[in-house]
């Protein structure tokens, strides 16, 4: 081992990834740091994936079955050489700096047992809703503390003995894509293991989202998995996407979505509302200060994308907060009726 010059292993599961696995070998390709190596686990692709990463060189692991992402980067961490484990998304394009970045973080940090990075500002996709989910992960990653309580696996790495005293990945609970390298990383602030987010370090994202994926993947695969490991644990730090500001933001899009929906029903003749004109008033109240919680990030979007940009993402951003809150309030009463019975 070399403590200046640590031998990185990159881990890169995939499934179906034909479209896009081709570019991230390629960046990892072109790296100035050279003391790595690149093993691929494919998790039971049914397109040509497996052969195109034949093409690079790199080491290659098949999987018999489907078996998640947790599942196919503890596969890979078993067959790893280096001492550090650098897991990677197989849709993240990396920088020619990226693993240099990573290595000399590690050297100079001994105190660190992983590390993490983000999206750059420049998602590869053109639509609207690619960019609005790309820029919003860049935004939170930047604006939160370096010392994290989390983990990502998207662009981030891992000392082996860490990773493998605590066992890696829970494939078991997490079989399918979701919050499982949130969950490694509460483990290891649990056990005291120190967590870095360098800001410096951004990968690009070859992702194109569609509207049934995002709400697929920030309710289902994140927001109500997320919801019961803070439950579980007991533990809410407040940084990422779970600062003050986003808490009361939650709450007042709850009530914010009450009082337009008590309008809506009296517009349609459901009900009559006595006081129509105060709710309104009360509504409006209500989303200007969302407007004015959240202004960091819409300044943000404005300076990125332009006001056009930014007007579409407000209400999409409203509505994260929503379902986000809804998920987490079901999963408490839930909680609480179990106990109950």
């Amino acid at each position: 081992m070399n403590s200046n010059n640590p031998y990185i292993s990159v881990i890169i599961p995939v499934y179906n990834g034909s479209g896009y696995i081709e570019k991230s070998l390629g960046a990892l390709g072109s790296s100035l740091y050279r003391s790595f190596e690149t093993i691929v686990v494919d998790d039971a692709s049914s397109d040509n994936t497996r052969e195109i990463c034949g093409g690079f060189g790199v080491t290659v692991i098949g999987l018999e079955r489907q078996s998640g992402p947790a599942a196919a980067r503890n596969e890979g961490a078993k067959r790893a050489a280096g001492e550090i484990l650098l897991f990677i998304d197989a849709d993240v394009v990396v920088t020619e700096n990226t693993l240099g970045q990573f290595a000399g973080l590690f050297a100079s940090r001994p105190d660190i047992s992983a590390a993490f990075g983000s999206y750059d500002d420049s998602p590869s996709a053109p639509d609207f809703i690619s960019q609005y989910r790309n820029l919003l992960h860049h935004f939170v990653h930047q604006r939160s503390s370096g010392e994290a309580d989390t983990f990502w696996a998207g662009c981030g790495a891992v000392r082996r003995s860490v990773f493998s005293e605590l066992g890696g990945f829970d494939p078991d609970k997490y079989p399918a894509p979701s919050i499982e390298d949130i969950e490694l990383g509460y483990r290891m602030r649990q056990r005291g293991y120190g967590i870095l987010l360098d800001k410096d370090i951004q990968v690009k994202h070859l992702k194109r989202w569609e509207w049934r994926s995002v709400i697929r993947t920030d309710i289902f695969n994140r927001a109500i998995p997320w919801s019961k490991l803070i439950l579980e644990t007991r533990r809410m730090p407040s940084d990422m996407n779970l600062r003050m500001t986003d808490r009361v933001s939650t709450a007042l899009t709850g009530l914010l979505f009450i009082s337009s929906l008590i309008l809506v029903l009296d517009l349609i003749g459901i009900f009559r509302v006595a006081q129509f004109a105060r709710i309104i008033i009360f509504a409006l109240i209500i989303a200007a200060a969302l407007v004015v919680l959240n202004r960091d990030v819409y300044g943000f979007f404005i300076r990125r994308r332009g006001l056009k940009f930014t007007l579409l993402a407000i209400p999409m951003h409203f509505f994260y907060y929503l379902y986000s809150g809804v998920s987490f309030s079901i999963c408490w009463i839930k909680k609480k009726i179990s106990k109950i019975v």
